[in-house]
């Protein structure tokens, strides 16, 4: 675990408490890719199709293709490391869906792009989580856009915050922090099961987040993907936490839950 120097946060994998200009820096990382699906052709094109869209973003990658179901599953209980998995659904056996639920059981961050050609299954994905569902023939220009997506994902789900609290130094994945609320010189930051005191102004701990946190009152910040409704007074979050929203900002906050809301679909 990084030991920061200052009681100040840092973003995991920099060595140096953060200046303003590389508050926002994120390390890079190497996705794993997998495509299963049963027909030859289609495999080889979605292969030829996901290392296209690495190379156009410089994104370093390690792909691997099956035939079946059954062969993904015997090779992910050797390796569970699969950050994206490009799915068709109608194969022999086990079909798609079955697999992505045998996943679910264990895995709720792998990011599901099911591949189909009959719009009649799509409703199965959301019984799974899945990130999105494409129809063949895959377009290249969807397919880049639903990468990018799954990339934006696992970078926040793997982004996390280093920082100090009552002695201790600590390490919390962006994606849990739910509030971050103000007292004086010091903001308590809030996850889904715990409380941590942090000797930064909510104006330094904003500095330290990304832009999938949005402030809503002088004395609170927000993860907006923990964000269930808002009113023209209050943001109402998934854990029943009620949270003043200021007049003055009510649009920014509205519009930022719709853009990541759609983004995320």
């Amino acid at each position: 675990m990084l030991k920061p120097t200052l009681k100040r946060g840092l973003i995991d994998g920099l060595k140096s408490p953060l200046t303003v200009g590389d508050q926002l820096r994120i390390t890079t990382m190497k996705l794993t890719i997998a495509i299963c699906d049963d027909e030859q052709t289609e495999l080889a094109y979605l292969h030829m199709l996901v290392c296209r869209w690495a190379k156009e973003n410089e994104t370093a990658i390690h792909i691997s293709t099956f035939v079946s179901a059954e062969s993904f599953l015997f090779s992910y209980e050797e390796d569970k490391s699969v950050d994206i998995l490009l799915l068709d659904i109608e194969m022999e056996k086990m079909n798609g869906v079955e697999l992505a639920k045998q996943i679910r059981r264990e895995n709720e961050s792998m990011q599901i792009i099911f591949i189909t050609g009959f719009p009649d299954f799509i409703a199965e994905g959301y019984e799974v989580s899945a990130l999105h569902y494409l129809l063949k023939p895959v377009n290249e220009k969807k397919l880049f856009d639903v990468l990018a997506k799954a990339q934006k994902n696992l970078n926040h789900k793997q982004k996390s915050i280093v920082f100090i609290s009552d002695g201790q130094t600590y390490r919390i994945p962006m994606n849990e922090i739910m509030i971050c609320e103000s007292f004086a010189h010091t903001t308590v930051m809030t996850t889904k099961s715990n409380s941590y005191d942090v000797k930064l102004s909510i104006s330094e701990f904003k500095n330290l987040l990304d832009e999938t946190f949005i402030q809503c009152h002088r004395s609170y910040i927000v993860g907006i993907s923990h964000i269930s409704h808002i009113s023209k007074t209050d943001v109402f979050l998934d854990n029943g936490r009620i949270i003043p929203l200021s007049r003055r900002l009510y649009n920014e906050v509205n519009q930022a839950f719709i853009r990541y809301f759609k983004g995320v679909q």
